[in-house]
């Protein structure tokens, strides 16, 4: 006879309150700097114009929290330490629009489950305070007190009754940076608050509250006060908005950037989050202008409709969820991008400098022509005109026999190439594409708030008689040549150096990439087709390059076996490079085959632009300087080349007469 079926019931019973809040406190409490945030967070809620934060040994002994806030009356004083407790929720419709730090009710609770808390609180119209002492999660005192109004939170000996927990502690030193950044990121939201941190008895930060009546000097106050007033020449104000979304804060010049991500803080309607997606959209605003592995200082503050954003997905609520995130990143990218544009890094002059708050400045990321006509379009490989108009007016050509002449086309005889459209300069005389050089932008002129293609449009057609802001007519600004090595141009407060190399690297960088993304390229057909012997590995990786090297503006034929016919050439590359920048090309997109596409074509854009960029020592004439300069100004990011080397140096009359003692 089969055995008959065991049963378990009566096996499960409904854990204590005080079991569930100490595994809640192992999600909430993860170390000292998990409590600092809550009860700031608290006092914030509430409130308080001023918040000290008094620390010893790196939080495992105390952390006590003082603030000036409403306080609390005798009978939530009490309540406050039951789990889920809360003001700040009355229904689920609360939880779609939540504008507060805190709101679940855990906190306290939890808190108070794996340590000895002492509060103490008071309204204004109490007589009287009230304490409450609890010890592992239960209720050891309660009586009056005296203490201003307020409320003071006192955390002693956290996990003193978990010391598995106490144990996976780090270093003082660790847990006393995650407390400093904690503090920071709190202070840095809330600048109209006065901030103090003390730890051992020496003090940190004793940040004084900010008047309300201007956020941006009130942040930048804040943010000087935090990191060091050496920083204040490398802050750079951001602001934007669009119908539901609106964008605050400062970011940090090119030089003002850490290994580390330590000092980026983005805040969601007032919370810090850490979302590495939208940080990547910060770094990417820069471009080159940081190295690989460097991180820009950033503080930046979005609002948005609370129903628009989820911030109940994270247990310490360090995170967010977006109901539209790509368009945020887009908006973000774009709204930083035009404030480094405007700003001493950007070749614009300092007229435009000092308008920061000008919503309609021209800049990279204008989708039309100042004058509403088409800009000159390169012509793709099927004779199509790219919906994307790049810079094409220079184009210098390499050879044995120097410089080319001052109409850009090489000496007779130095190319096997016919004469094509696509290799003439556009009809704009040189310099006029590069108006924003000489004088600031004309009032008026929309910009888009959308993201901006990688390589932008000309500002838009002049006359070549337009005067610049003294009168003068651009076309008559000298360009010299510094030892075939450097452009030397005077600007309206001095004189700018540009590298030429890196200059051309970053024009034939955007190039590639714009034709990369909208797979037309320009091409140059060859007279006599050059063949190609390839191994058999590069046989299986151009097939997979195919449809990479046709947007680029390669025409290749596969003859027999591993013979590859080169029947047109981007048009950028120099004469006599057409072989090697292939098998270049191939040997790169095998290094770059573990890569994500966009890294992939990244690559190649930028080999496309070190194999086809003029060489330093290669003479140009002042048309081609011109030219050079005009293209480099309607790049998306111009100040840098691919690989970070800056591309612009600029000198004011001021820095010109500290040099001769004057």
């Amino acid at each position: 006879m089969a055995d008959e079926p065991t049963t378990s019931e009566g096996l499960i019973e409904v854990m204590s309150d005080r079991l569930a809040n100490q595994i809640a406190a192992g999600e909430v409490v993860q170390r000292p700097a998990s409590v600092a945030k809550e009860l700031t967070e608290n006092a914030l809620d509430a409130g308080a114009s001023s918040i000290e934060v008094l620390l010893k040994d790196a939080g495992s002994t105390l952390v006590q929290v003082v603030d000036d806030g409403c306080g609390m009356g005798p009978g939530d004083a009490e309540r406050c330490f039951e789990r889920h407790a809360t003001s700040k929720l009355r229904s689920v419709d609360d939880l779609e629009r939540i504008r507060t730090l805190g709101f679940r009710g855990e906190a306290l609770a939890s808190i108070a489950a794996v340590a000895q808390v002492t509060l103490k609180t008071k309204r204004v119209e109490d007589d009287a305070g009230t304490l409450v002492r609890v010890e592992g999660g239960e209720q050891v005192a309660k009586r009056p007190c005296a203490i201003p109004s307020g409320t003071s939170v006192a955390v002693r000996n956290l996990f003193f009754n978990v010391p598995a927990r106490r144990n996976f502690l780090k270093t003082p030193a660790t847990e006393l940076k995650h407390l400093t950044q904690t503090v920071q990121s709190l202070a840095l939201a809330n600048p109209g608050t006065a901030v103090r941190l003390e730890h051992d008895g020496h003090e940190h930060y004793d940040l004084p509250a900010a008047p309300d009546d201007d956020w941006h000097a009130a942040t930048r106050a804040r943010i000087l006060g935090l990191f060091g007033g050496d920083h204040e020449g490398e802050l750079v104000a951001v602001g934007d908005e669009s119908s539901d979304l609106r964008l605050r804060g400062f970011v940090g010049a090119p030089s003002f950037h850490r290994k580390t991500r330590g000092e980026q803080f983005l805040f969601v309607n007032g919370r810090a989050v850490t979302d590495r997606y939208l940080s990547h959209a910060v770094k990417k605003a820069y471009g080159e202008l940081v190295p690989d592995g460097a991180f820009p200082f950033f503080a930046l503050f979005l609002s948005m409709n609370p129903e628009r954003v989820d911030v109940n997905v994270h247990p310490q609520k360090e995170e967010v969820k977006f109901d539209d995130q790509s368009g945020i990143y887009g908006f973000l990218r774009s709204a930083v991008r035009r404030a480094l544009g405007r700003v001493h890094v950007s070749p614009q002059m300092d007229d435009e400098e000092t308008s920061g708050e000008r919503a309609d400045t021209p800049g990279p990321e204008s989708d039309e022509t100042e004058g509403g006509g088409d800009a000159a379009s390169p012509v793709s490989g099927d004779g199509t005109s790219s919906t994307r108009p790049t810079p094409t007016s220079f184009q210098p050509r390499q050879s044995s026999e120097g410089a080319s002449d001052s109409s850009g086309t090489p000496p007779s005889g130095s190319s096997s190439r016919p004469s094509s459209p696509t290799n003439e300069s556009p009809s704009v005389s040189p310099g006029d594409q590069s108006d924003a050089l000489y004088r600031p932008p004309d009032e008026g002129t929309e910009s888009s708030s959308g993201d901006a293609p990688a390589s932008s449009p000309p500002r838009g057609e002049k006359s070549s008689s337009t005067p610049g802001a003294d009168g003068s007519e651009r076309s008559e600004r000298p360009v010299w040549g510094l030892h075939d090595t450097y452009v030397v141009t005077p600007t309206e407060t001095g004189m700018m150096l540009v590298d030429q190399r890196a200059a051309h690297l970053r024009v034939l960088y955007e190039r590639a990439q714009a034709h990369l993304r909208d797979q037309q390229g320009a091409s140059q057909r060859l007279l006599f087709p050059h063949t190609v012997d390839l191994s058999p590995a590069e046989v299986e990786l151009l097939d997979e390059l195919r449809d990479d090297l046709d947007a680029l503006g390669f025409e290749l034929e596969r003859l027999s076996g591993r013979t590859v016919s080169v029947r047109g050439v981007p048009a950028d590359v120099p004469d006599g490079n057409e072989d090697t920048i292939l098998e270049t090309l191939l040997e790169q997109y095998r290094s770059a085959q573990g890569a994500v596409e966009d890294e992939r074509r990244e690559h190649l854009a930028k080999t496309m632009a070190q194999r086809s960029a003029v060489d330093r020592g290669q003479p140009l004439s002042e048309e081609e300087r011109r030219a050079l300069l005009n293209d480099l100004f309607d790049c998306e990011m111009p100040y840098a080349d691919p690989t970070g080397t800056p591309t612009i140096v600029k000198f004011s009359m001021e820095e010109l007469a500290d040099r001769f003692g004057r």
